[in-house]
Order: C-alpha cells, then structure tokens, then sequence
C-alpha cells in the first residue's frame, strides 16, 4: 500500500522534524544539545534530524553559542526563506498588503488608498496592493505560497457573494472570486476581518492559551469572533459574530439589517453612539467638527478616558458609563449563550477608552451575565487584521512546507 502508516519510521521522523521546527520557530536560533534536550532526542538522532532538515533547506547554520566551556556550539534556526505567504487587510477606505517569510518576519508592507474606486477595478486593487508589498520585500509572485484577504462580511459558500458588508464598494460580484483566481498563481483564501484579529490575539496576544473566548471589535462597526475549543465558530453563511445585526435593548429594531447594514447593537453602542451620547451630555466640545463616525467616536472616547483618569468624572463619567452599559447588553447575549472563558476587548476604540471604559463594562457585564468571564484588552494593536491574515497563511503554509514525510 502506497503512503506511510502511523508509527512507521519515516511518520516519525516527520513528527520529530516537525517539533524541532517549531521549537526554533518559538524559540529562536538552539543549539543540537538545546534541541535534544527540548524533543527527548539523543544527540546522534538530533545530529541525523538537523543534517535532514539542513539539506532539505528547512534550517540553517547561524552562528555560535559564546559564553560558556568549550568550544562554541553551533546555533541553527528555521530558513526564513524556506516559504513566503501573504495577507491583506480590506476596508471601504483603503487595502493595505504585507509579505512575511516563513518565521513569521513581515518583510515587505503596502497600503493603497481606494475611496470611491469603481467596482470594476476591485481586481487590481487587490492585485495593486499584493504587487506593491511583494516588490517592498524583493520578491516575485511566484515566491508567494498563499494569500489571505481579510474583508468585512463573509463571502456565502453558495454562491460566492460578499455578505453582511454593503458598505465595502465593488466586492459583490459573484464572478469575483473566480476573477481574481484567475490572476494570482498561488491558492487565495477569504476571512472575516474580525475572525482575523481573533485568530492575531490567539497566536500572539492576550487569547494565549485559551481555547474558548469572544473577541468584541469595536472600530468603525461592532462585530465578534468566536472562538469554541480552540476553533473559530464561523457559522454556516459565515455570518457568526455579526453581532453589530444584534436587536438589543436600548435601541429601537432595524428591519432588514442586511440592507441597512446596522442592527440594534451597532446603534446602541458602535461609532456613531459616542458623539449622541457627549451631546446628550452638554459636552458638544468633545465632538470634533468634521471626520468619519470612526474618528469622532475615537476623539470622544479618548478625551473623555482622559478626564476621568484625570479625575474629572461628571459628564465623561457618565458618557464612559453609559457606553459601557450599551456594550455590555449586548455581551450578556453572547455570554449567555457561549460561556466564554475570557472575553477580548479589541479595535481603536477600546483602546482609546483604555482602563476606564474597560472597567465599566467588566462592572455591568457582571450585573447583567451569570457568568463571569475575565475581560481583558486585545494586544495585538498595530494592524490586527493584516497580522491575523499573515498567521492563518503562515498556519497552512507551515503544515505544507514543513512536512518532510513526502
């Protein structure tokens, strides 16, 4: 029979192949004693595993190990240039691209500004932005082994269509997928934005080791990931974590959600609430004159967590307090229903409400949820979207590049 078995010694060969990689890829550059120590392999069979994966241009020798007895240990590290994957971050605004090697490095990044682009020039927008990091990073396409594409909505199993995102010009067309198949030479994969983040905070950040979480995004919409025995829970449109559709207390029904593209969630509590809130208030100088409902949002949650760490609660006190309230009504949904180990605060604006906004919403979402899941902030910050597109390329590509069982 053709194929290996499990337990046959090539299979295992492959599996101890496979754990030193990623002990270098967690690690960094180890010694062949380093390495055998961290497997539970002999030297002559670490000696034999890296000489394998030397010659089949998986690792290579960096250096020595100064500072102790003896002669210096040769260090060995994973061969950044073994692979290349892709991701891409798309929003009604702008694409932005990176390129990162096999170790995870971005080595090559792009942005490319599309306000009020056509739909028929989604294509090479897409390919624009791909082509500009590929050249930023010194490579050909060709040297690219995957690429994910990280968009609002979902794109629905049947019949190719983006959901759940009218607002993102052009992206609708059900020829779409195939079109841009038909240009780029490598396998291209398609995942919610906010899935991405999640899957950026369980790799890198503050979801570490938890294998049951709910991500909240709140940026220029609210939407969720969530995450059940280490598994993104995607649903069967692709449509679980549009909570920003989620009818809500505290705010009036939006029918037809779809076509709206809001629901009560996002009315009750996404980017357009801050600006209501501070007028409500009497605090309209917290509200920027001009900017998107992202920007103002951001403007007025910033300024208000800045004056209640300053000490000045009053009306920031209460806009912070009724934010958070709104938040958490509708977490209490999710939490009911899924029994989250940890919830993560993630997106801009969170962040710019910071510990205050934080706080509040632990203190409510414990009044209105049996439950008590720990909240912590999201701490992967610096373009979420695009380093969750890298980590689910990179997941893939390293299954294939690093199995030497073939």
């Amino acid at each position: 029979m053709a194929g290996n078995t499990p337990g046959t010694p090539s299979v295992l060969r492959a599996m101890n192949d496979r754990a030193a990689l990623d002990l270098l890829l967690e690690h960094g550059p180890l010694s062949r004693t380093r390495i055998g120590k961290l497997t539970g392999l002999s030297k002559p069979t670490a000696s034999q595993l890296l000489a394998r994966l030397e010659a089949a241009g998986l690792v290579v020798a960096t250096g020595t190990a100064a500072g102790r007895p003896g002669p210096n240990a040769q260090l060995y590290a994973v061969n950044a240039a073994a692979a290349h994957v892709a991701g891409l971050d798309v929003n009604a605004h702008r694409i932005v691209a990176a390129v990162a090697d096999v170790t995870g490095e971005t080595v090559g990044e792009f942005e490319l500004r599309t306000p009020g682009r056509r739909a028929e020039s989604v294509v090479r927008q897409v390919t624009g932005a791909l082509d500009g990091a590929i050249a930023e990073a010194g490579l050909t396409r060709a040297d690219v082994h995957r690429v994910v594409i990280g968009t609002p909505g979902a794109f629905d199993p049947n019949t190719g269509r983006l959901r759940y995102a009218s607002h993102l010009p052009g992206w609708h067309s059900p020829a779409l997928l195939d079109e841009l198949a038909a240009v780029l030479p490598m396998p291209v994969e398609y995942e919610n934005d906010v899935n991405l983040v999640a899957m950026a905070e369980q790799r890198r950040g503050a979801a570490r080791g938890h294998d049951d979480f709910v991500l909240l995004w709140n940026e220029e919409g609210l939407g969720a990931a969530l995450v059940i025995n280490g598994r993104l829970h995607r649903g069967f449109t692709g449509g679980a974590g549009e909570v920003g559709f989620l009818p809500v207390p505290g705010a009036p029904l939006v029918r037809q959600v779809t076509k709206a593209n809001a629901g009560g969630f996002q009315e009750l509590a996404g980017a357009q609430a801050p600006a209501r809130l501070a007028r409500e208030l009497g605090i309209d100088e917290a509200v920027p004159g001009s900017g998107t409902h992202h920007e103002i949002a951001a403007a007025v949650i910033g300024r208000a967590a800045e004056a209640v760490e300053a000490g000045e609660e009053g009306p920031y006190g209460l806009l912070l307090d009724r934010l958070a309230t709104g938040l958490a009504t509708g977490l209490a949904s999710l939490v009911a229903v899924l029994d989250p180990e940890v919830v993560v605060l993630s997106g801009e604006l969170f962040s710019r409400g910071g510990k205050p906004l934080r706080e509040r919403v632990a203190a409510e979402l414990a009044e209105l949820a049996a439950s008590r899941p720990r909240l912590l902030a999201g701490d992967v910050t610096h373009r979420p979207v695009l380093r969750g597109a890298l980590e689910s390329a990179l997941a893939t590509t390293r299954d294939e590049v690093f199995d030497t069982s073939r």
